[in-house]
């Protein structure tokens, strides 16, 4: 899908999206759950889709009408029958893969970016294990018996290997210990995590970068609402600090999402030339870039992990904005955004299929109309992003 905007102001009330990553958590625990649990307020992007398809494959009912899913869980015991599509969702696939351990071959299938996602952490833990994990062409198979015990990997490693085994390691017989042998990284997305797992009765006790994991445990059936997404009402709240009449409802004062620190990081974009780091908040990478080109530029540290995101986000911001008079310098594990003025761009800008990036370049279109190509970029998080964007009043048309 190719767009071209007009120049002009977005106004109006929107209501932000459930969060994405809280209804990936709770889908699953509900999947594991003994008994019929309820989850309101789903979205279906793309994510949300694959990640359902899995817990199918994995055993358990779903049924959705509208936004609620019913989910009659298999009790614990994941079976895995027939193929895991995790299309191109990072978090499904590293979330499933600890599920379907459970002695028989399990394949999961997902898109070619996807598979070059790096699943080393999983690799190294599981060897030792008697645990086989081979990359396959277009699909990964994994196959053993996940079994209790102690689990060493550093903690700047993605939260969603660590996540994964949260899920799976309270269903061992065996007590078990995460080790992280570094400081956590995205530790919010765990704090994400812990309290999904504890509304379905499931304990885990951090101590430090320690999380200890009694076996045995069950998943108790629940009915639950997920709340709204930090990560995507920041593409809301920017055309607000932009200076558009835009207001947003529907988010959680008290949330633990790690990207609610979207609001005082574009205070500090607005106000000066800062310094802020993206160590827990890595997917607000593409939206602070495209402020700070607007504003006053900034120096974003902790980047490295966006080259392995649905494209190399620091690489691919700094070639789209660059159309626009932006000024990037990105290196190793920063990303320096020099003040400069923009101007209309000055050719087509691409989406890379990536949803945050297409989202990304659309606030700055705006301003400046363009044409952004490869737009559906959005279904894989926030498929109504475009209809909202309408509602709002922004000018633009499909080619």
């Amino acid at each position: 899908m190719n767009l071209r905007f007009s120049p002009s102001r977005a106004a109006g009330t929107v209501t932000v999206p459930p969060s994405k990553s809280m209804a990936h958590r709770l889908l699953i625990c509900a999947a594991l759950a003994e008994g019929k649990s309820t989850v309101e307020n789903v979205d279906f992007s793309e994510d949300i889709s694959a990640t359902c398809d899995c817990l199918r494959a994995l055993g358990a009912s779903l049924t959705v009408a509208g936004n609620r899913v019913s989910v009659t869980g298999c009790g614990g015991r994941p079976r895995p029958s027939g193929v895991l599509p995790c299309r191109e969702s990072g978090s499904t696939l590293r979330f499933m893969i600890p599920l379907c351990l459970s002695g028989e071959k399990a394949t999961l299938t997902g898109s070619d970016r996807l598979l070059e996602r790096p699943l080393s952490v999983y690799e190294d833990l599981f060897a030792p294990r008697g645990i086989s994990l081979l990359r396959e062409k277009g699909a990964v198979s994994v196959q053993g018996v996940l079994q209790g015990g102690e689990f060493s990997l550093p903690g700047d490693v993605s939260s969603q290997f660590l996540t994964g085994l949260l899920f799976a390691l309270p269903l061992c017989e065996a007590d078990s210990r995460i080790r992280c042998t570094t400081p956590l990284e995205s530790a919010s997305y765990l704090d994400l995590t812990l309290a999904a797992l504890k509304q379905f009765g499931v304990t885990v006790t951090r101590e430090g970068n320690d999380f200890l994991i009694p076996g045995g445990q069950t998943y108790r059936p629940q009915t639950v609402t997920v709340e709204g997404d930090e990560s995507n009402a920041a593409f809301l709240g920017a055309l607000a600090v932009m200076g558009d009449p835009v207001t947003l409802s529907g988010r959680n004062p008290h949330t633990l999402q790690g990207d609610r620190v979207w609001e005082p990081m574009f205070a500090r974009l607005v106000a000066e030339n800062p310094t802020l780091s993206l160590a827990n908040c890595p997917d607000l990478a593409p939206v602070l870039m495209t402020l700070a080109a607007y504003f006053h530029g900034a120096t974003f540290t902790h980047t490295r992990r966006l080259k392995i995101k649905e494209s190399d986000r620091g690489t691919v911001m700094a070639e789209e904005l660059a159309k626009f008079g932006a000024k990037i310098r990105v290196e190793e594990d920063s990303v320096t955004v020099l003040p400069a003025p923009l101007h209309p761009p000055s050719e087509a800008l691409l989406g890379h299929n990536d949803h945050r990036v297409v989202m990304s370049l659309s606030l700055l279109c705006t301003r400046f109309g363009g044409t952004l190509e490869g737009a559906q970029a959005v279904r894989k998080s926030y498929p109504r992003f475009f209809d909202v964007m309408n509602d709002l009043k922004v000018r633009f048309e499909e080619l």
